[in-house]
């Protein structure tokens, strides 16, 4: 078992494979961004040498993330050997849903359990606007295609950008659990590296957010007496199939309940999402370090995870953009 400092046990793992993606979404990195090459990133072995470690330290939830996750090589290889892995309970997966499409099915049989996929907007313009290089029939066409692999519940995460989708698109989606068991999630956008600056400038707050959609649908129902669902505090519009989820970082931590590290695609352990501290786990594996060497210095990782973020004192990590990170 892996804890910190805090008495938190932590053991569920984040793993960012690789920090490139095929769109280029306002929120999350500059146009021009250049990309680390690829040998300065994890490779097939070493993502399940490590994996396998964390597994042996108590890790027994994972989710994939990016970048964008399915435009790795070996992906489909990559998840049938985690899921076959025992201890693992579950292996998902973060996406744009761009190649979700063609992917959802091979994903599933290899056993992903199931996709947290972006949806900013429904608008066709606007979906072009935020992603730069998107288009939403090829994300609609991964959703429905998720939905028919199993790969449920459906959760679409939506990143709430003022000027952008803060308003009509914010109904709009909300609308879509009238009719469907999905979960929409709305998310207050977090500051780190070279776009800081415009994240903290567009943040809208969740409740900026329930009270637009309040505007539409009338009071929302609290659901689970406030208790948070992984990261989102939950809603129902009245009458409603789905949930309305909203993750709240900025406005309302909840890093009390913490569980959770990440690991970048270069092989750094992230102890929180929000603050700079990483610590090296590729370079020590290239150079030799046994077993349980590794396992120590996760361990020592660990135990130093901050208690949260601070931005309320304005302390803002800049060391990395989010698609470096995998959110």
């Amino acid at each position: 078992m892996a804890t910190d400092r805090f008495g938190r046990n932590i053991h569920y793992l984040r793993i960012s494979l690789t920090d490139k993606c095929n769109l280029r979404c306002v929120y999350c990195m500059p146009e021009d961004i250049v990309f680390r090459p690829s040998t300065e990133l994890m490779q097939d072995d070493e993502v399940i040498t490590l994996f396998r470690l964390f597994v042996d330290l108590g890790f027994s939830k994972f989710r994939l993330t990016g970048g964008e996750p399915t435009i790795r090589q070996n992906i489909v290889g990559l998840v049938r050997q985690m899921c076959a892995m025992p201890g693992v309970n579950e292996v998902s997966m973060t996406t744009n849903g761009v190649l979700l499409g063609e992917m959802a099915g091979p994903l599933a049989q290899a056993g992903l359990k199931r996709c947290n996929i972006s949806l900013d907007t429904l608008d066709p313009e606007r979906f072009r606007r935020i992603t730069r290089w998107g288009h939403l029939q090829a994300v609609w066409d991964g959703i429905e295609a998720a939905e028919r692999a199993g790969l449920l519940p459906i959760k679409l995460n939506a990143v709430v950008v003022r000027g952008f989708n803060d308003q009509q698109d914010v109904i709009d989606m909300a609308a879509l659990t009238l009719e469907h068991h999905w979960q929409m999630r709305y998310i207050e956008m977090m500051p780190l590296g070279d776009v800081a600056g415009f994240q903290q400038a567009q943040v809208v707050t969740e409740a900026e957010l329930r009270a637009t959609i309040e505007s539409e649908f009338g009071p929302l129902e609290l659901l689970n007496d406030g208790r948070l669902d992984g990261e989102a505090r939950l809603y129902r519009i009245r009458g409603a199939r789905g949930k309305l989820g909203f993750i709240s970082s900025v406005t309302a931590p909840f890093c009390a309940a913490c569980n959770r590290a990440r690991l970048t695609a270069d092989g750094k352990l992230r102890l929180c999402l929000l603050r700079e501290k990483e610590v090296d786990l590729l370079t020590p594996l290239r150079q030799g370090a046994t077993i349980e060497d590794l396992k120590e210095i996760i361990r020592a990782g660990i135990w130093t995870k901050p208690w949260g973020h601070g931005l309320a004192q304005n302390v803002v990590p800049m060391n990395r953009v989010m698609s470096e990170i995998g959110g």
